[in-house]
This record gives C-alpha cells, structure tokens and sequence, in this order.
C-alpha cells in the first residue's frame, strides 16, 4: 500500500496570507466595479476520510476545496454570488454577478454591513488548529482495528462500517468598513456503526468521536467497543406500555432538546413570528436556577470563534439566567428588524452550556421510582410555531436506578415549553462533541405511547 504524506490535511501556512490578498482584492474590485458596500468570504478546507467495512477498505476520499463568496450593496439592495474558481477572471465575473443580482431586487431598509465601530477588533487566541500527522496507512489501521473491537462479541453479526476523518479548514472575512480577519481549524473524527442480533431481531446503534485535536479523541478500539456495548445492550427491546413517565434524555437527545430552544430564540424565528417564543423575554423558560449560556472562546472549542458572520465580536453571556430568558439571539440584520443590539450571533450560537445539578446519571435515575431513559430520537414532529413536540424514541426502561429492559417504537408527546419547564436534574455526564455540550436531562413525566 502506498503512503500518502503524514500531513495530507495540514494547511501551508502562506494559504491564510492569499486568502486575505484575494479578499482584500475582492473588496477593491467591488468597489471599482460600482458597489456601495461589500463583504467577502474566502474558505479553503483540505483532508481525508478513510472508510472500513467487515475487515476491507471501503473508499479512501482526499479533498481540497476552496470558495469565494461575496455579498454587495448599491443602496440598501444586495446581491450575493458565489464561486470555487478563485482566479482573477472568474472573481472579476463573481461581482458582476453579485452587482446585477442587487440591481433586480428590492430595496430592504434593514439590509447593511455593520459599522467600524460595530466590528471585532480584539482577535483572542483560541487554539483551533491542531493538525494530525496521520498516513492514510495509518488511518486505515485505525479504522480497522476500531471495527475488529466493535465485532469482538458473537452477537455481532453485520457491520456498516468504521471511518477515520481528519480535516482543516481557514476562514477569511471582509468587508469595506475596514475588517479584514481570519482563522484556521481542525477536525479528527472516529466512528463506527455495528449490527447484533438474537432470538427478538436485530439491532444497530453506532458511536463517534471529534475533536479538534487527535490526542482529545477516544482510541479506535474505545470507539469501537463502546459501539459494540451499545449496540448489544439494544437486544431484546420491547414496546413499552401507553402511559404518563417521567423521561431521561440521554446528553445526544438532550442537546437536541436544548437545540430546540436556540431555534425558539433565534432572531430571525423571532421577527418572522414563527416561534412561541416571541413574546418570552424576561420570563422563565426554564426552571428556577438553570443558566444556558454561550462560550465561543473556549479554547479549542468546537464552535469557537472570534468574530460572527456580520464580523461583530463574539461575546460569553448568558440566554437564559436562573431559569429566566434573558435576550434572544440576534444577528446584525435580525437585531435591525427587531430595533435590539446584536448580540454577536451571526451564524448561530456558539459553544453552548446548561447548567449541571451535580448528579450523575445514576442518581438522576434513582430520583423517580421507575421511568424511561431515551437513547434516541427519530423524526420531524417539532413545531416551533405552537411548541408541539412527538417523536419517535428508543431507549431503556428502568426501575431503583437499574436498566431493566430495552425499549423500541414508542413515541413522546408533550409540548416543549413544559417540557423544558419540567427539566428536574441535569447530570454530570456532559457529552462535549458538539456545539451545544449538556449532560443528561431528567424531566417531569411525558406522555409515551407504546402498546
């Protein structure tokens, strides 16, 4: 087999100075071209993933991608275009397009770029980007070796596959009011997906890793074995009775519970009127002593970020403060419709956390006498307008603080501000692969029906 270089996803470190000269160049074409205002945004990612399935290698993907997109202004009309040809005939051809597409739309009053004095000017240190010295050999030892420890039980008895992933990635932002800013990162992955099965049926369930740095990943074989457990420890699930529980949400359900709440408190469902929401500021969303807040500085983050996409610095703060909503999350546009401060959330919100209540899984279990403990979640029945939640789950059923059975096709109904006003405990178990980080979430019974 032949060896790819050891840093196949590193970036050179002259790509983060050209992409600040095309951007720079950009906004001095914009401007030569007739645009009033402009922003830019250069990007180049670069990696591989390696994928495995019953002990052969299934695909080896190298990419490097580059893109140029750019937003103009002639009044209070915008055009955006966008393009993967970053040479100067092409770009010249981007703007024309941005500045035809401005000239056919209608003139939005709160369309702009922010000021200079809205703009980041303190570039915090974030330590984002950790490349892997990884050969593709190597990452397909890996690979191989998470799936062999996933398949290492007799009950495993199909595999979809293992993968190795690692990638980097610069982001360049600029705009004609003087900003002109960028930032690299990393991504490493592991993950793996297995099937077991007995005398009840079959069942699948997977696990992963990602970081920003590889030495912060679970090994292969810990990947791979964590997959196995949970795959197996699905065997024999059965349908739980139609009733009212009270209902865990293990930290990957609950963070899309969390999630929800981002979503209600975004500007834009805001000044749309879309979310039930619209009307909660200064009132509790969440139990008394509950704080959600937002850290895009953490160092090595997985959302970190020294500036939004408006180029507004990023701020810590709290969304909401003992239960209470305190603001809504706003970009520079929304907050201009909704006549607010921006709130630095330009892209979304970025590396958010709720409060823990200091108990392990274990003792959030032993709080209720029995209940559900749901493992995950399936479908599309969230309704931001009305609040109305039903979704499919699977999980376990357990009584004195011990799993007792598997539990599959049963579906959760309830409405989600009651649902986050009920949160009794939130645990110790914080999963921190994704932007929203939140252990798991004990919450007042739901209705479930089953059979």
């Amino acid at each position: 087999m032949s060896e790819s270089p050891a840093t196949t996803a590193e970036l050179d470190p002259e790509q983060l100075k050209q992409a600040e000269q095309t951007a720079a160049w950009l906004l001095e074409e914009a401007r030569r071209q007739g645009a009033d205002g402009a922003e830019v945004n250069v990007s180049v990612s670069q990696g591989y993933s390696v994928n495995v399935r019953q002990g052969e290698v299934e695909t080896v993907e190298f990419h490097r991608d580059r893109g140029v997109s750019l937003t103009l202004f002639q009044g209070r009309r915008k055009g955006h275009a966008s393009s993967s040809d970053d040479s100067r005939d092409s770009l010249r051809d981007t703007v024309a397009a941005a500045l035809a597409i401005a000239r056919y739309t209608e003139e939005d009053p709160y369309a702009g770029l922010a000021s200079r004095e809205q703009l980041a000017v303190d570039m915090p240190a974030l330590d984002l980007y950790h490349p892997w010295p990884l050969s593709t050999g190597e990452a397909i030892e890996q690979a191989l070796a998470c799936e062999a420890e996933a398949r290492a039980d007799k009950r495993i008895v199909n595999s979809e596959g293992a993968s190795v992933s690692t990638s980097a990635s610069q982001r360049v932002f600029a705009t004609s009011e003087g900003f002109l800013h960028g930032y690299r990162g990393t991504h490493h992955s592991r993950a793996c997906s297995v099937v077991a099965e007995d005398d009840a049926g079959m069942q699948r369930d997977f696990y992963y890793d990602a970081a920003r740095q590889a030495d912060a990943l679970a090994s292969a074989e810990q990947v791979g074995r964590i997959a196995r457990e949970r795959t197996v420890a699905r065997l024999g699930a059965r349908i739980p009775d139609t009733g009212e529980w009270p209902v865990i949400f293990a930290p990957e359900v609950a963070a899309g519970l969390l999630g929800h709440l981002v979503s209600a408190i975004s500007g834009g469902a805001i000044y749309r009127r879309s979310s039930f929401l619209q009307d909660a500021l200064g009132k509790a969303v969440l139990p008394a002593g509950f704080t959600l807040s937002e850290h895009p500085h953490l160092p090595r983050g997985n959302a970190s970020a020294p500036f939004d996409a408006d180029g507004l610095p990023t701020v810590e703060q709290a969304f909401v403060d003992d239960g209470v909503l305190q603001r809504f999350a706003l970009s520079l546009y929304a907050s201009r419709r909704l006549k607010m401060a921006p709130t630095g959330n330009g892209g979304g919100i970025r590396n958010l956390r709720i409060s823990d209540s200091g108990e392990t899984l274990q003792q959030l279990m032993s709080r209720v006498p029995k209940g559900i403990l749901v493992t995950e979640v399936m479908g599309q029945g969230v309704n931001l307008v009305t609040g109305d939640y039903s979704r499919g789950a699977s999980g376990f059923w357990f009584e004195n603080g011990v799993i007792k059975d598997a539990l599959q096709e049963f579906t959760i109904a309830g409405h989600l501000g009651e649902m986050w006003m009920g949160i009794q405990g939130s645990g110790t178990d914080v999963d921190y692969r994704g932007n929203i980080a939140c252990g798991s979430l004990l919450l007042s019974p739901l209705k479930i029906a089953g059979r």
